[in-house]
């Protein structure tokens, strides 16, 4: 029977020759071993032909120590990288789950939201938007009913008037006051322009206010007017100054209409609805 030093030395017992202990100090050879010569060590052949078998294959064919070693590491990190092959099949698997599985509460949940959604379109019909319009409408008219009216183009005589068509009137009225001169044409023009308009705004109040009286410079008086002050709630909240720099010489209150609205001051009536009308 081969021994593990057999082993190591690739069963080649005929170039072996013991030296151990207890053996005739003559140094002769094993009488079985038929050779000329003893050796204590392997030939050239016997030791080329151990290192190839010591040599690893990828096979479990040495069966020596440094072998079993090797065979084991290699079974150990096969082991080691078929886990961390199924740790990540298993986090991907996770990954996708997580995208597109859901609850049983969240489906629910994705049911409620459906059913008001069809709710909500049955609300969003035409009719019932006809319906909702027509409500708030003649809400905002009976709010526009409350308003102040005026429709005529009132004069301010002092400072006094002037303060008190503007802190005492309410936050909801815009108070247009025009700074004119009595000899500048563009200043008739203008007052001509506001007295239509304040027939057609009524819920807006139109003053106009001379420069003389009101303490202006004769500078204001030559190239200020003519001149438009705009008021809500106490707060001026517009203020042009020779106001046909922005205009032709020959305007009109179509003219200054469109300034203003362009500026915001008046209501644009293109843009109210049509059903305005009907309630009214």
């Amino acid at each position: 029977m081969a021994t593990l030093e057999d082993k190591i030395f690739g069963d080649k017992l005929q170039y072996y020759c013991s030296s151990s202990e207890g053996e005739s100090d003559n140094d002769e050879c094993d009488t079985k071993v038929e050779t000329p010569k003893c050796s204590s060590k392997p030939t050239s052949v016997g030791m080329n032909s151990t290192m190839e078998q010591s040599h690893w294959s990828g096979s479990t064919t040495n069966t020596g120590p440094k072998g079993v070693i090797k065979d084991w590491q290699r079974f150990k990190q096969l082991e080691t990288e078929k886990r961390e092959s199924q740790d990540r099949e298993k986090l991907n698997l996770i990954k996708k789950l997580s995208i597109t599985a859901r609850s049983v509460a969240e489906d629910d949940k994705a049911k409620e939201q459906e059913q008001l959604d069809d709710e909500l379109a049955e609300l969003m019909s035409d009719d019932f938007l006809l319906q909702f319009q027509k409500k708030r409408m003649a809400e905002m008219l009976a709010l526009a009913g409350k308003l102040p009216i005026f429709g005529t183009l009132k004069d301010i005589n002092n400072g006094e008037e002037f303060l008190k068509s503007v802190d005492d009137e309410q936050k909801t009225v815009t108070v247009i006051i025009h700074i004119y001169d009595r000899y500048d044409v563009a200043c008739k023009k203008m007052n001509k322009a506001l007295e239509e308009l304040a027939s057609e705004y009524k819920n807006v109040k139109f003053c106009k206010f001379m420069s003389s009286v009101a303490g202006l410079s004769s500078f204001f008086k030559s190239n200020g007017v003519p001149a438009l002050l705009i008021y809500k709630g106490g707060q001026m909240i517009g203020n042009f100054v020779r106001v046909t720099d922005d205009l032709s010489d020959e305007f009109n209150s179509s003219d200054i209409e469109g300034f203003l609205i362009e500026a915001g001051i008046l209501p644009d009536k293109s843009c109210m609805p049509t059903i305005v009308s009907e309630l009214c």
